[in-house]
């Protein structure tokens, strides 16, 4: 089956945006990040900072939550906290807008789970503690004292939305077509790689 949209799950501080980037433009389609949080925020009349907030909360269980919550009075999504449907709603904007875009790049915010049916091309882009940081420092502005424990809460928030809300495992390399090291790559090289991975994988499906 041919893979019309490539996710990606991205160490923070690996440059996943920035490859992911990279790849649409190469590809020639868009590229969603941030952008699917500000339409969700957009879709239900609550600030994207807000949202944002909620979002890297950490969310409970959906079941644990449909039984601590019940009311028949109130639908189950009502029921939910924020934290748990911040997922539900996202998931909600990227299904449609899978739907609605042939292709595109998507970063983060559990789309290789979302996507699955789709036939998504999964991408997963990490690189050793120190280039992280170094990047954190130098490209994101991160305080350098701060710059170890910002790096491993941001990792911390991202594996917990990953895991909790597809019951699947962040950093398992069995879930993504490719796991890139972008410090031993470099961002364009690992750009190119994704491109052609995508590509060839696409051409041989027909």
């Amino acid at each position: 089956m041919k893979k019309k949209i490539i996710t990606i799950e991205r160490q923070y501080g690996s440059g996943g945006s920035v490859i992911g980037k990279l790849v649409a433009e190469k590809l020639g389609i868009p590229f969603y990040n941030r952008q699917i949080l500000e339409m969700t925020a957009e879709k239900c009349g609550i600030s994207a900072d807000y949202l944002e907030s909620a979002e890297e909360s950490v969310p409970t269980s959906f079941l644990y939550s449909l039984l601590l919550n019940a009311n028949p009075a109130r639908s189950m999504e009502e029921n939910l906290p924020l934290s748990d449907k911040v997922f539900l709603m996202e998931s909600r904007i990227i299904s449609e807008l899978a739907e609605e875009v042939p292709s595109f790049v998507l970063a983060g915010r559990c789309g290789r789970y979302i996507l699955e049916e789709k036939g998504c091309f999964g991408v997963y882009i990490y690189a050793p503690q120190e280039d992280r940081i170094r990047r954190a420092v130098n490209e994101y502005g991160v305080d350098e004292g701060k710059a170890d424990s910002v790096l491993k809460k941001a990792d911390k928030r991202r594996e917990t939305f990953f895991n909790v809300n597809t019951g699947k495992t962040w950093q398992d390399k069995d879930l993504y077509a490719l796991c890139l090291n972008s410090a031993e790559l470099g961002d364009d090289l690992c750009a190119e790689i994704i491109v052609k991975a995508f590509n060839e994988y696409n051409k041989n499906a027909e």
